[in-house]
């Protein structure tokens, strides 16, 4: 704990020194491909006790990290938001999701991702905080400040996202049946006595009716029938080494115009075989970060 201060002078510096960088357009893009380092959730196990957790529902937004200078995508790149947006956020650092409304992650993904920020857009979008990078205490502590900081913002844009209780299997359950069958995604659930960490970390979990994952696209299967001179299936690999064929999910527009090799996707199943290979896996979406 003695050290804390001095790490958190480091990595303020380091930030600061990427965000003159990135502002005098000499920005790395070695460090565009490295990332930030971030929580990442496990999917949640079946008959899960939520006691210990604090709840909140699983926005369907694009997660942004704000430094205290710069807004950055989880790949590390630059969110071009407006000055107006960014004078919003205080000099402490937040982890959040850009979010605009349940089911509209494509349109949203569009929004932000633009080299000229559009006015009209970002009046649409708001920044909701559910983390405070290197922050001290457990994530109770931390959810705590975040109400704080958030009240002290007050601006209806940057939002604290509302963290709840439930500790039974049963009121869990319904409680995700509710938020899916309105429109949303699922719930995450993050141990409140939990530190900060990063890295995928059983601390955070999220909890769909279908589980999701990412995979990188390393070949394409030519479609045949309805599908030919289109995709009939992408061939991906998992971070824990699982190949196989996806070939469920794609809009005609995606077939004709697939995700490119190497890029990375998210995709839906129901359970795993007993080899680990994911049963009615169905494509949901491409990571689009710049």
């Amino acid at each position: 704990m003695q050290n804390s201060a001095p790490i958190l002078s480091r990595r303020r510096f380091f930030w600061s020194l990427l965000g003159l960088i990135n502002a005098l357009g000499f920005a790395d893009p070695a460090f565009s491909k490295t990332g930030v380092e971030l929580l990442l959730a496990q999917n949640a196990p079946a008959g899960l006790n939520p006691t210990g957790y604090l709840i909140s529902e699983k926005l369907d937004g694009v997660r942004a990290i704000w430094d205290g200078i710069t807004l950055r995508f989880r790949s590390g790149r630059t969110v071009a938001a407006p000055n107006w947006f960014l004078a919003k956020l205080p000099q402490t650092p937040l982890d959040g999701e850009l979010w605009l409304a349940r089911g509209k992650f494509d349109v949203l993904s569009g929004m932000v991702r633009k080299i000229q920020p559009i006015d009209a857009d970002w009046e649409q979008i708001t920044y909701r905080v559910f983390e405070l990078p290197g922050g001290a205490g457990n994530f109770a502590d931390r959810a705590a400040r975040i109400k704080l900081i958030v009240r002290g913002i007050d601006s209806p844009q940057i939002l604290g996202v509302e963290q709840f209780r439930i500790v039974t299997q049963t009121a869990l359950k319904d409680r995700l049946t509710s938020v899916v069958a309105a429109g949303g995604e699922g719930l995450m659930l993050h141990r409140a006595d939990a530190p900060y960490l990063t890295g995928r970390n059983d601390a955070l979990l999220k909890l769909k009716l279908l589980s999701d994952a990412e995979a990188v696209v390393f070949a394409h299967v030519a479609g045949k029938g309805k599908y030919a001179g289109m995709l009939g299936a992408l061939e991906v690999k998992t971070d824990d080494g699982q190949r196989f064929k996806l070939g469920t999910g794609f809009s005609d527009e995606q077939r004709k115009s697939p995700p490119a090799l190497g890029s990375t996707i998210t995709f839906t199943y129901r359970d795993t075989t007993p080899s680990g290979k994911p049963r009615f896996a169905s494509f949901l979406r491409e990571q689009k970060e710049p």
